[in-house]
């Protein structure tokens, strides 16, 4: 536990959503046009953006993206954490360090989390709502330094893709990338699991 303030992305970071949010998609192309799109490519659409999984495979559907995000939002009220999420999070807050959340989701965010029992590690949730551009922008970890008077040094951002590194690196934080099979050069360290924060 080298860092005192850990700043955390929820999607594919904490949340294993990816899977459940790509058969909501699949279903939701089902259900509007009866299109069949591979699993593994809605999954890596679905990775890079929401955005750019409309773009391939749902931009002609009209009312695609409601559709999409009302299934989806029904798989969110049962959250699926990744191995040893709550650990880290419980163990980290034991040791006196702090937790934030950054999510491009609205305040939706606080019941994910809630329902997933693990709202209570967190120090504050940035949302949507809070109105501030999406990563790679680094206004909310800004925020986030300014607001705790955080010690760039002894913070870090977690994440799953480039823009949460990038976003990191921008704000002079430092930054992990955590996914099981890549690792991303920018960071300042890869993980293939949560546990290797401890």
């Amino acid at each position: 536990m080298e860092y005192d303030n850990y700043i955390w992305d929820l999607g594919g970071t904490l949340l294993d959503n990816y899977e459940t949010s790509s058969r909501a998609f699949a279903a939701a192309l089902w259900m509007l046009s009866e299109r069949v799109i591979l699993h593994q490519e809605i999954y890596r659409a679905l990775k890079v953006s929401t955005a750019y999984a409309v773009e391939q495979f749902a931009s002609d559907i009209p009312q695609f993206l409601e559709t999409y995000k009302a299934l989806e939002a029904q798989t969110l009220t049962h959250p699926v954490l990744f191995v040893g999420a709550e650990k880290v999070l419980s163990v980290l807050t034991e040791n006196g360090r702090r937790n934030f959340m950054i999510s491009h989701r609205d305040a939706q965010v606080n019941e994910i989390l809630k329902s997933a029992n693990i709202l209570q590690f967190f120090a504050e949730v940035v949302t949507a709502d809070n109105g501030f551009k999406r990563k790679p922008a680094p206004d909310s970890i800004h925020y986030l330094l300014e607001k705790y008077q955080m010690n760039p040094e002894k913070t870090v951002m977690i994440g799953d893709r480039s823009i949460d590194i990038e976003a990191g690196i921008a704000a002079g934080v430092k930054t992990v990338f955590f996914d099981a099979t890549k690792r991303d050069p920018k960071a300042t360290q890869s993980i293939t699991t949560l546990e290797a924060l401890l």
